[in-house]
């Protein structure tokens, strides 16, 4: 993760532990990226990690009511990839944003803490 990215993302999970404490520990990152060795790399794919995974993964599900129906839907989760404001999702992010999203999560890409605040108040409220 490039400097730039990782300080909006450490502002990002500050502002949430201070304006959500009662859900402080469900929301996590998913070290993924970074430098590594190809034995490291190795290991940690034998040990489960999937390219592509998001940055964050918020584990609070919500149940929204259908437009002009009667029945309610199940959202599982909330998984958030951060980018810079110029950043953008890779071949393997937008895959695995894919395959969530037919599963019942939430994905959304911040660039901001602005927009990151903005979807995390969406979803809790």
């Amino acid at each position: 993760m490039r400097e730039e990215e990782h300080n909006i993302q450490c502002a990002c999970v500050r502002w949430f532990n201070l304006q959500w404490p009662e859900y402080r520990g469900l929301l996590f990152a998913v070290p993924n990226g970074g430098a590594r060795s190809k034995a490291t790399a190795g290991k940690l794919k034998a040990e489960g990690v999937v390219a592509g995974v998001a940055d964050l993964i918020l584990l609070v599900p919500k149940c929204v009511k259908a437009k002009d129906e009667g029945w309610y839907n199940t959202i599982h989760g909330l998984c958030i990839e951060m980018k810079t404001a110029k950043g953008r999702q890779s071949p393997e992010q937008k895959g695995w944003q894919e395959m969530v999203e037919a599963h019942g999560y939430k994905y959304a890409v911040c660039h901001s803490l602005d927009e990151f605040m903005h979807t995390i108040n969406n979803y809790l409220k």
